[in-house]
């Protein structure tokens, strides 16, 4: 197995590595982000995002996409926004290459923090990010507002008024 950094042509492989994820988390239909939306916004003049993958027998079996992000208290610091291996790959390490190298990326780069969500169900994830040292904050919930959202309180000036 190798560990690198991801280039143009594995965002096929990330892209389907993406869906695999969503529909372990029970949401199957959720992807609309395309190949092409990942090239450019992951290999253009400025991108919005750094892969790793790790490769096996010249398959991409797993992935970690992170951006930099700016905390008021800590400047800059990483999210790790996902890290997927392929469901009859689990086991064979990758997952954990992946994490310590995202992890030597910002030790390396003099970030402050590292940071990345985790579903509540997900025990084993948890169990795994405990052991390594990080903290399951339990008093920081996640907040978003999606598209439909974002475009209904746009439209909505009561709503504008209100705030």
């Amino acid at each position: 197995m190798v560990i690198r950094e991801g280039k143009k042509e594995d965002m096929p492989a990330v892209l389907g590595l993406i869906k695999e994820l969503a529909a372990f988390e029970k949401e199957p239909d959720a992807v609309v982000v395309t190949v092409d939306e990942l090239v450019r916004d992951g290999f253009g003049s400025n991108p919005l995002f750094h892969t790793f993958v790790a490769e096996a027998d010249g398959e991409v079996i797993a992935m970690a996409l992170f951006y930099y992000r700016y905390s008021t208290w800590k400047g800059r610091t990483i999210h790790l926004e996902d890290l997927i291996v392929k469901e009859n790959k689990r086991g064979t390490g990758a997952g954990s290459a992946l994490y310590k190298e995202v992890i030597k990326f910002a030790k390396a780069d003099g970030v402050r923090r590292v940071e990345w969500v985790v579903l509540n169900w997900n025990t084993h994830a948890i169990q795994f990010y405990e052991r390594s040292g990080a903290a399951i904050l339990q008093d920081w919930l996640t907040v978003q507002m999606n598209e439909e959202g974002i475009t209904k309180f746009t439209l909505d000036i009561k709503a504008l008024k209100k705030i």
